[in-house]
């Protein structure tokens, strides 16, 4: 077998030349032949194409015999004397044997040679023809000559010349062409291959079996194929050699005679070491030589040409001898050779291909005969790793990705890049807004480079740290080799960081009933959850809070008493109240903002009456947060709260009541109490961590004072008397527009539209009284369409004083405590329920609803009875 390196060579000649027999009707078009160069290397015309071969297009040779245009398919390339070397970028050399067919030969003195070549581009009718002529002269002929050629070894041998007969010069000329004139009563007529048992064909035979043999005027030539039958391989001084050894019987007026020749080509002994490449030849070629010989010139040449010892020195080149081999030596990378990209197992690899030429000139001491040996011979290397590399070039503050992958040869090409989001070509990837750029460096390679911003989707994004943004890129370049279109990867993942966080900004502001927060969205827009007063910020509760929000902040109304806000500090009319807000993420449970809004609120903690009745509300503070204060009762542990929720606990009194003191000074009289933590019932004290609680209330009134009254007297015709009498109370039920019960609907807002399920917020007032021993029980409340109370149909609300629980839109009670408005919470009742609407006959009734209660006031100093128990007490549900 021949080496892998030849084998390549001739499968790329043989997809070539095999395009002769696609398609033979083609029109051709006469072209000037720019780019061809033709020239004498000795025993073999070279002629140069140059990118004649270029990717897409297919190149057909035909020998030119006279007249004639003969297809130079593979097999008969190689049985005439044909060879062709090509690299991927369609630098095409075509070498001819002068001993080859279709070889015009005057006296194996001057050769000329023909060729047409037929360049095929897009489609058959697309076509560029050159016809190319070159005459050679050699005449430097050895007696035994041996080439070796990529895809044939030919050897010839000097012959004495037969006298002339009549027409035989006329046909000179001719005897190199096959013809099928195989019985002539002169010339070859049997060869015996030796394999290295005998056997023989006669010529016809060994033309068939693809062998060439013929006669010149001085010389037998034998020519054979590579790795044919009749061949056999032997292994001289470690190098495995393909040798072809022949008896020719040769039919001549004088007689037959025979004559016996060797050819061997060597398919090894090349090593690869670094960045050397080393070839060896044996210096003794013992199938070819019989008995001493001597060494009597080697010559070193590129692509069948010879060099000089200057040039090679240039080269880096050098040819020795040692004791069994001729060396030659040619770095990887040389200037006469060309780099080529593979992709085995999908990684990026290079060989390097050069094609020395060696030329031996052996003399035999015997006889002084000479043997001249010329090898071609192509050196292919295995492929060489060439990891891709990435230069990361990203410039944070740039915000851009910016990298560079390579380097490649130039038969490399960028064909996709796969994102995070899918798969995009170069040129979607550009309009995408990925730059991605193609640039050649001065050594003759490719790198690509790439640019992603920051900010688009394929870009993922975390924070490690608060402020800091972490962003990575992770990307697949998919490249192809051409011209085969072999494809590979290369992953790139690259990261960069920035502290480029814009963190979320609370502010607040205040007035005597509301902290209004406001929270401006950071660079990430609002993606973190909010607590408000230590409570998570619910829809519902967002709902209670008004809340509002665009595309930059959003807003809240939080009143001073709602359930997260904490009291700091009290005074005789007023409480300084603190918010805390914080924004919080989710997820890596980092606080992003926060804010603690304190402001003072109006609040009178103390009420005196001139009838000795004393009103006191018991603020819960920050220093003890653990105070429930129903807890709390007066220094009379048996009065306690006549109302209280999680803030306060309001308490009323008359002066001489509940442990009140009385003291006096100068002109006025004092009268004191003392709200506190005592011990609860059954003697068990209220234990807590807390600081102790105390409130003290103080009320004071003038002792001696004068009021002038004027008045005038009529004498009465009887005295008076008491009797039992009968009078009015005012109560009113108004629909607040929120749960805050701030604001209510004027008269003039009725009808007031709502939509199903929308809730409804009532307030039920006793007005005008200031009593706080009433307290106002809401005992039915019902629906109709009819302003009517008594019409139908109807829908129950409240029912003996509880809400209505026959159906999913469940009635709810909300405490009253004291603000600016509300001085006595008895006085009030609020409650809330679902919009909703009445069906007739499956069909939805669009009428007005009207919405009625019946009202209870009791006395809350007389025992209680019946619905004086409380609001719907009978459920446990005082106080809600």
């Amino acid at each position: 077998m021949r080496k892998p390196e030849r084998i390549w060579l001739w499968s790329l000649i043989a997809a070539v030349f095999a395009l002769g027999q696609a398609w033979p009707n083609a029109m051709l078009g006469s072209q000037p032949s720019s780019g061809l160069k033709t020239d004498c290397v000795a025993n073999v015309m070279r002629l140069t194409l140059d990118e004649a071969l270029a990717v897409g297009n297919q190149l057909e040779v035909e020998a030119i015999n006279g007249t004639q245009y003969i297809l130079l398919t593979p097999s008969l390339a190689a049985q005439c004397g044909y060879s062709m070397e090509s690299d991927p970028w369609g630098n095409t050399r075509i070498y001819t044997s002068l001993l080859g067919c279709f070889v015009n030969n005057k006296d194996d003195m001057m050769f000329s040679v023909g060729l047409k070549l037929k360049i095929y581009r897009h489609n058959p009718s697309d076509v560029v023809s050159h016809d190319v002529a070159q005459a050679c002269s050699y005449t430097r002929w050895a007696p035994r000559e041996i080439l070796c050629d990529r895809n044939y070894m030919e050897v010839s041998m000097y012959m004495a010349p037969q006298a002339e007969t009549k027409g035989q010069k006329e046909e000179d000329s001719q005897v190199n062409a096959i013809t099928d004139a195989f019985e002539a009563v002169n010339g070859i007529w049997k060869i015996t291959f030796f394999t290295p048992e005998p056997m023989s064909m006669v010529l016809k035979e060994a033309q068939q079996a693809g062998y060439s043999a013929m006669t010149t005027s001085t010389r037998l030539v034998m020519r054979s194929p590579d790795n044919t039958a009749e061949t056999y391989s032997e292994d001289v001084a470690g190098v495995p050699m393909e040798v072809l050894r022949v008896s020719i019987h040769n039919k001549a007026q004088d007689g037959l005679k025979v004559f016996n020749l060797a050819a061997a080509c060597p398919t090894g002994g090349v090593l690869f070491t670094g960045d050397l490449i080393t070839w060896h030849v044996p210096r003794r070629v013992t199938p070819l030589l019989d008995g001493s010989i001597r060494l009597v010139e080697t010559i070193m040449g590129i692509n069948g040409q010879r060099l000089d010892k200057a040039q090679m020195a240039a080269r880096g080149y050098s040819l020795s001898t040692t004791d069994f081999h001729i060396v030659v030596e040619i770095p990887i990378g040389s200037p006469d050779g060309y780099y080529k990209s593979h992709a085995p197992d999908y990684q990026y690899h290079i060989t390097y291909t050069v094609e020395p030429m060696l030329e031996v000139l052996w003399r035999a001491d015997q006889n002084k005969d000479d043997t001249r040996y010329k090898i071609l011979f192509p050196i292919t290397t295995p492929p060489m790793s060439r990891p891709t590399h990435t230069e990361d070039r990203t410039v944070p503050e740039a915000r851009e990705f910016s990298l560079y992958v390579g380097s490649f040869l130039h038969d490399v090409e960028l064909r996709n890049i796969t994102f995070a989001t899918g798969v995009l070509t170069v040129e979607e990837s550009n309009a995408r807004g990925f730059t991605v750029q193609q640039h050649l460096l001065v050594n003759g390679t490719l790198v690509f480079s790439l640019q992603v911003p920051f900010d688009t989707d394929v870009v993922a994004k975390h924070n490690p740290e608060v402020l800091v943004t972490t962003y990575s890129l992770n990307v697949v370049f998919g490249f192809v080799i051409l011209p085969e279109e072999t494809p590979f990867s290369h992953p790139v993942a690259l990261q960069a960081s920035l502290q480029d966080v814009v963190l979320p900004v609370l502010s607040g502001t205040c007035d005597q009933d509301y902290f209004y927060i406001t929270v401006k969205y950071g660079s990430q827009g609002y993606n973190a959850n909010t607590m408000v007063g230590g409570l998570d910020l619910t829809p519902e509760l967002a709902e209670d809070y008004n809340f509002k929000n665009n595309a930059t902040h959003f807003s809240i109304d939080v009143p001073y008493a709602a359930t997260g806000s904490a009291f700091e500090l009290i005074t005789t009319n007023s409480v300084k109240a603190r918010l805390d807000v914080l924004v919080w993420d989710p997820v890596t449970n980092w606080i992003l903002s926060d804010l603690f809004l304190a402001c003072y609120f109006p609040l009178l903690t103390t009420r005196c009456y001139p009838n000795g009745t004393i009103t006191a509300l018991a603020v819960k503070v920050e220093s003890v947060p653990n105070l429930d204060p129903s807890w709390l009762t007066l220094k009379d542990q048996s009065c306690r709260p006549v109302f209280s929720n999680d803030h306060f606990a309001q308490f009323i009194f008359s002066a001489d009541s509940c442990g009140t003191t009385r003291s006096f000074f100068d002109h006025y009289m004092l009268y004191e109490n003392e709200i506190g933590l005592h011990y609860g019932e059954k003697g068990i004290s209220h234990k807590s961590p807390d600081p102790e609680y105390k409130q003290t209330i103080s009320c004071y009134y003038v002792v001696n004072d004068t009021q002038t009254v004027s008045f005038h007297t009529k004498s009465r015709l009887y005295e008076p008397k008491a009797e039992i009498g009968s009078g009015q109370m005012i109560t009113q039920m108004r629909l607040a527009t929120d749960s805050s019960y701030e604001h209510f609907y004027d008269t003039e807002d009725y009808p007031v539209e709502k939509y199903l399920r929308e809730p409804l917020h009532f307030e039920v007032e006793l007005v005008q009284s200031n009593d706080p021993h009433l307290e106002l029980i809401l005992d039915n409340c019902w629906a109709t369409v009819q302003e009517d109370r008594t019409s139908l149909p109807s829908w129950a609300i409240i029912v003996d004083g509880c809400a209505y629980l026959g159906d999913s839109y469940a009635t709810v009670f909300h405490p009253v405590s004291v603000d600016t408005r509300v001085s006595v919470p008895s006085h009030y009742k609020r409650f809330s329920m679902k919009m909703f609407a009445f069906i007739q006959e499956e069909q939805v009734l669009k009428h007005e609803v009207y919405v009625h209660c019946d009202l209870v006031i009791c006395d809350k100093t007389s025992p209680a009875e019946g619905i004086c128990q409380g609001q719907c007490a009978n459920q446990a549900l005082r106080g809600t």
